[in-house]
Formats: C-alpha cells, structure tokens, sequence
C-alpha cells in the first residue's frame, strides 16, 4: 500500500478490501487482473492485521480492583 494509503481509517480499509474481492468475483476478469487484485486485497489485509494489532496493544482492561491492565 501506499503512502496515501497508510493513512486509512480500519474502516475504509475494510471497504477496499470488499471492493476487492468484489471484483475478484467478477465474471470476465482475467488472469492478469485477478492477480493484481489478490495482491492489493494482501495489501491491505496486512494493513488491517497490523493497525488492529497495534490498536490491541494500546487497549486498558480494567480489572475487578479498579487498576488498568495492559489487553493481552
């Protein structure tokens, strides 16, 4: 993903990534595309992986004392 890219909501991540597989559905798409849109659709499942482990490092639980525990 691009630079512009990076700098992507989860959310409209997500949508990209459907509008992907939409077209990875498609009828009459060729080899050569289907492989590009499977490799953008990687693209961005990585990025989705790496922003959500990085948003589930910073999430606090708070446990039955009251104190903020790192979210394992």
């Amino acid at each position: 993903m691009g630079a512009k890219e990076q700098e992507l909501t989860l959310e409209e991540a997500f949508g990209r990534l459907e509008e992907t597989v939409g077209r990875l559905e498609e009828e009459g798409i060729t080899l050569e595309e289907s492989f590009q849109a499977y490799k953008q659709g990687m693209e961005i499942l990585k990025y989705c992986n790496d922003k959500i482990d990085k948003v589930e490092k910073r999430v606090m639980r708070i446990n039955e004392d009251g104190e903020t525990d790192d979210f394992c």
